[in-house]
């Protein structure tokens, strides 16, 4: 999920934006510190909006820079779990694929991609062995995200799912959509007379 968020924090603005408007050289600090931002609290740091308030700066001894106490918005992607996204298939391993859902990948195990026996091929596909369904490498994708980890903020890991009703594949969920033909009645049996 994808919100914007209010943050306060000093920001060290180097003495090389000194030249420039107050607000902009704040503004330039703020991105070099928080685009791309990986945290657990925040999720991932996609854009700083705006800056709201710049406090008095200060300058702290054998350092140079200017720090101002500044009260700024950002936009961040937080996955939350339940939630569902729509992502495309990046790529696919004998384990799982991997599903790019915005600024960070997720990964869905091969048990959690369809209600099947899946197997894998050389071509880096998918194919349920019953259901005939086959994922591929740039396949649109709806999923629910089961797990969520930031233990290794450079890498957090994102756990999904696609074996619930209105998520996998973009056809498969089109195929779910549509009516099934009513099957035709048999006329009752008649039991013979002895």
């Amino acid at each position: 999920m994808f919100y914007k968020v209010e943050l306060k924090d000093h920001i060290r603005v180097s003495p090389m934006y000194f030249g420039l408007d107050l607000k902009e050289s704040v503004t330039k600090s703020i991105k070099l510190k928080y685009d791309g931002l990986i945290n657990a609290d925040l999720g991932v740091v996609i854009d700083v909006v705006g800056v709201k308030d710049i406090g008095e700066g200060i300058v702290i001894a054998g350092d140079g820079a200017g720090y101002y106490e500044t009260v700024f918005e950002v936009i961040v992607f937080r996955p939350e779990l339940q939630e569902v996204i729509k992502g495309r298939i990046r790529d696919i391993a004998d384990f799982g694929a991997f599903i790019t859902m915005g600024p960070i990948d997720g990964m869905i195990h091969v048990s959690q991609t369809m209600d099947d026996f899946v197997s894998f091929s050389k071509e880096k596909v998918l194919s349920g062995r019953d259901s005939k369904r086959a994922l591929r490498v740039g396949d649109e994708c709806k999923a629910r995200v089961i797990a969520v980890s930031f233990k290794d903020i450079t890498n957090p890991k994102i756990g999904l799912t696609m074996r619930q009703q209105g998520l996998g594949k973009s056809e498969w969920i089109e195929e779910e959509k549509k009516p099934k033909p009513a099957k035709a009645e048999k006329p009752p049996v008649k039991k013979a007379k002895k």
